[in-house]
């Protein structure tokens, strides 16, 4: 396992521990007060339960060994784990929340016990932030420098991405449900809690919709991530038996990558097809020592 999916398994786990603990307290809160915004926060924090399940499952089945059917490998099984868990974050969190929250409005119930949900919405944001904390520190130990933002959009990381999506997700959702249920118990109106359900189901889908969009990117068949492509296309370059680099094409594979080159060799004309062949073979060994997860190299020589 390379050390991004052991990354990503901390992170997981990080997340499935503060998730758990935070679904039993939402949903004991939830049938103690009758809040459906307490109520809409405990099927969220069951959903993100099931999700990272699912992706810890997909992590188990990308280390499946080529074959036959497979020649690449499962590595990239791990992109549809994650785009099932962007699906089950869209409806099972943000869409069951935005039709509670309409129930709530057409059909008004007090709320009982306010202090209560509030007490266990508070604790409920100490456990996700320090979930959240997990996933922040193994993103910072690829990001380097970068921004969250620039890393979500250019990660290939799927499943790392998905955890730290629902972590937002739902420290958002914690955040908005404790505002509604405070106004509740302040103004015995409990339009607000309808209100902050609804807008904790807003929330959700916003993010599910932004993971969706980058995880079909990687589905489709994305490069490398923009920075290991120019370090892979320079270290091409730089190799002694290339003279010129035609094109690269790199294709992101879970954790691993696949790289095609085009090159003109040097000495083309002069040398044997046996002296290409060991020229070649050179610089794949080498690629492959510079990039360890560059698991498969196909390399081209041409004179175009």
């Amino acid at each position: 396992m390379s050390h991004g999916s052991e990354g990503s398994v901390k992170a997981i786990f990080y997340a499935l521990g503060a998730n758990f603990g935070i679904a039993l307290s939402k949903y004991v809160a939830a049938f103690w007060t009758g809040s459906g915004s307490m109520l809409a926060e405990a099927i969220h924090s069951t959903a993100d339960c099931a999700n990272q399940l699912l992706l810890l499952l997909g992590l188990k089945q990308a280390r499946r060994p080529a074959s036959v059917d497979f020649p690449l490998g499962h590595h990239r099984v791990t992109y549809f784990w994650s785009m099932i868990v962007a699906l089950m974050l869209f409806f099972m969190g943000g869409a069951f929340s935005v039709y509670e929250g309409v129930e709530r409005l057409l059909h008004p119930q007090p709320l009982q016990h306010g202090l209560i949900a509030m007490a266990v919405l508070g604790g409920a944001v100490v456990l996700e932030a320090f979930s959240l904390w997990g996933a922040l520190k193994e993103i910072r130990k690829i990001a380097g420098s970068q921004s969250f933002l620039a890393w979500f959009r250019e990660t290939r990381q799927s499943e790392l991405m998905v955890v730290a999506g629902e972590d937002i997700a739902a420290l958002l959702g914690l955040a908005l449900a404790f505002v509604a249920v405070a106004a509740s118990v302040a103004t015995g109106n409990p339009l607000w809690d309808a209100l902050g359900t609804l807008a904790i189901g807003v929330v959700l889908m916003v993010i599910a919709i932004a993971v969706m969009i980058e995880v079909k990117g990687l589905i489709v068949g994305e490069s490398a991530a923009p920075q290991l492509r120019a370090e892979i296309e320079g270290f091409v370059a730089a190799q002694p038996e290339v003279e010129q680099v035609l094109n690269v094409i790199t294709l992101a594979w879970g954790d691993r990558v696949v790289i095609a080159v085009k090159a003109r060799m040097r000495g083309m004309e002069t040398q044997t097809g046996l002296q290409m062949v060991d020229a070649i073979n050179a610089v794949e060994v080498r690629m492959q020592e510079r990039f360890p997860n560059a698991q498969w190299v196909f390399f081209e020589p041409d004179v175009r």
